[in-house]
């Protein structure tokens, strides 16, 4: 009995030590998001103090109503750049997801000469950092007039994406079995219909996953963005942060609350496709 006592005050210390790891670990990986936002609300004086002021002692909108005009101050075009990010990223998401379907289906599904070596391919141009390409793409996009284009910025993002959905969605419709869809054939279904309505439904959760990473991909780019647009006509959220820089100071205040407007719809995102998200990661862990 004594014995069985200290194996239960053993687990349950282990238990506690766990979770006390895991707070500390997520205290830790939260603490800037939450000092960005406080920042947001706070007023310029108390953030640059020195030493920090950990706990605010004046909260206000003054840095969100500067940035939409407001406070005597000229603004930031927010509007235009979320209706930028918007545009872009939602374009390249789907264009990327589009042709991972298409790619992934055809790795998981198809023989062909040339299969290995051109998927082995496709994943080495992901591995290349995208900061390495700015200056062959600056080339190109100047020489076919398509800087300072949303044009230009989703044709760029596609590239980068695609690999990436490609070899995600391939490795949820290879968990597939084939059977199901020669089955559904057998019962009258076009090649088409087998896949949209047997194939598709099984494998949603990891085109789910792939449309959120791509999305997120696009959405909080900025090395080349930077480099690609040049108006407010096409520069995404993450450029406009350079908007409350200047040569001698840097309106940290604005800047934190530019970067908590960046943050909400990916929040948003996440959560309504969150059941996916979470089933496509573990899609295939557990095989029955």
């Amino acid at each position: 009995m004594d014995e069985n006592l200290q194996h239960r005050l053993r687990a349950r210390t282990v238990k506690y030590l766990q979770l006390f790891a895991l707070f500390i670990a997520m205290a830790i990986i939260c603490i800037p998001g939450l000092w960005v936002v406080l920042n947001s609300f706070r007023p310029t004086v108390e953030i640059m103090a020195k030493p920090p002021v950990w706990i605010p002692q004046n909260l206000s909108l003054d840095h969100y109503r500067a940035m939409f005009g407001g406070v005597g101050e000229g603004g930031v075009p927010v509007m235009r750049y979320f209706t930028n990010s918007l545009i872009i990223s939602v374009t390249s998401t789907i264009i990327a997801i589009l042709v991972g379907m298409a790619g992934g289906y055809a790795f998981a599904r198809y023989r062909f000469r040339g299969k290995a070596a051109i998927f082995i391919g496709l994943m080495l141009t992901r591995a290349v950092p995208g900061v390495s390409l700015s200056l062959p793409l600056f080339i190109v996009m100047a020489k076919t007039g398509l800087i300072d284009t949303h044009i230009g910025l989703i044709l760029v993002y596609v590239a980068l994406n695609v690999p990436f959905t490609i070899w995600l969605i391939d490795g949820f419709f290879r968990q597939i079995p084939a059977e199901l869809a020669e089955a559904a054939e057998i019962d009258g279904c076009t090649r088409w219909q087998a896949f949209w309505k047997v194939e598709f439904p099984v494998a949603r959760a990891g085109v789910a996953s792939a449309g959120i990473f791509a999305f997120l991909t696009s959405w909080n780019e900025y090395a080349l963005a930077s480099q690609l647009t040049r108006s407010t006509f096409s520069k995404t959220m993450p450029v406009g942060l350079r908007d409350f820089t200047s040569e001698f100071t840097i309106n940290w205040g604005g800047m934190c609350a530019l970067a908590v407007l960046m943050i909400i719809p990916a929040l948003i995102l996440t959560f309504l496709v969150q059941k996916h998200l979470i089933a496509g990661l573990t899609f295939g862990g557990v095989k029955g």
